[in-house]
């Protein structure tokens, strides 16, 4: 054999050598982990964000899903096991802890976060603009919106020297939450005080024990349990007859007095968003943290009418929907 040849059948097997992987990749489906409390109504808007980049589950991607069920104790488990399977990226929309979690579980894997948190402060990444590293995701505000949920309260209560916070001690953001709600209640003149929750057991005692607190009225802070119980959580608010607030529409379509929420709808679109666009070849580390900055105010006027309140015209007018 001449040499020209011998190059010839060198060349071919080692471009079949290199090409065979590369075809046998792209001809496998991509697998995202989805990482959450449980299971969430917005999963729904997450399989819209996948569609506008071309994907569609059962059909050119798979989606493993994992629910910690509001035990926060399940997410490095659950993280691992999405790392065992090797998955192609993973969504932590299980807000910090389930982002935390995922972290811990992989340096490699690409991760999208969700949820209300600042993902600098919790060392998620190293800038909103430069995230680094293998993570980036979307700010919907939910924690920082607590202190203007305070405020609402205080208009709906105006008299209301006492005010409670429904916390989960056991959260990895209840001491941001704590020192940013209190900072509020003294700015407005309001003693706030805390009754805890850790799981769904513990909500029906957290809501019986407001009143003996002398609080005239509740708000609810974010995280899980909460944020994948609104229903229920509105439920108990007018089961007490408790004027609350908590950050989802779900919460005051059950009951609740009122909800000052981002739209976490947006937020789980966008984060599938940047999940299809890293599936396409793009790196977390160039995606910028983006934040989710529609916010609404939404009131219930039949829960106020049985609680027996007025709700100030000026607050009526800012509210996005009032439910009749």
């Amino acid at each position: 054999m001449n040499r020209r040849a011998f190059m010839a059948v060198i060349g071919g097997v080692a471009a079949s050598s290199v090409a065979w992987p590369i075809a046998t990749r792209a001809q496998q489906t991509p697998v995202i982990g989805l990482l959450s409390g449980e299971v969430d109504p917005y999963v729904a808007a997450f399989h819209k964000g996948l569609a506008e980049t071309g994907y569609v589950e059962g059909r050119n991607v798979k989606v493993e899903y994992r629910w910690a069920e509001g035990h926060l104790e399940r997410y490095a488990d659950l993280a691992a096991d999405l790392v065992r399977r090797r998955v192609a990226v993973i969504a932590a929309v299980g807000g910090l802890p389930a982002a935390t979690a995922a972290k811990a579980a992989s340096s490699t894997i690409p991760i999208v976060f969700q949820g209300g948190f600042d993902p600098v402060e919790s060392g998620l990444v190293g800038s909103l603009a430069k995230p680094g590293g293998n993570l980036t995701g979307i700010s919907n505000l939910g924690l920082g919106l607590g202190p203007k949920r305070l405020e609402v309260m205080h208009e709906l209560l105006p008299r209301a020297k006492v005010l409670a916070l429904l916390l989960n001690p056991g959260h990895p953001n209840v001491e941001a939450q704590s020192r940013d709600m209190q900072a509020a209640a003294r700015s407005l003149g309001v003693e706030l005080r805390h009754v805890h929750a850790r799981t769904t057991s513990d909500f029906d005692a957290a809501f019986a024990g407001v009143a003996p607190l002398g609080a005239g009225g509740l708000i609810v802070g974010v995280g899980q349990p909460f944020n994948n119980q609104t229903g229920l959580l509105g439920q108990l608010a007018a089961r007490h007859a408790l004027p609350a607030i908590f950050e989802t529409r779900e919460f005051t379509a059950a009951g609740g007095l009122a909800s000052y929420t981002g739209d976490r709808k947006e937020a789980f679109r966008l984060v599938s968003v940047y999940i299809g666009r890293i599936l396409r070849g793009e790196k977390p580390a160039d995606l910028p943290v983006q934040q989710s900055t529609k916010v609404e105010l939404l009131l219930n006027l039949r829960s106020a009418k049985a609680l027996g309140l007025d709700i100030p015209p000026t607050l009526l007018a800012r509210a996005d929907e009032v439910i009749e």
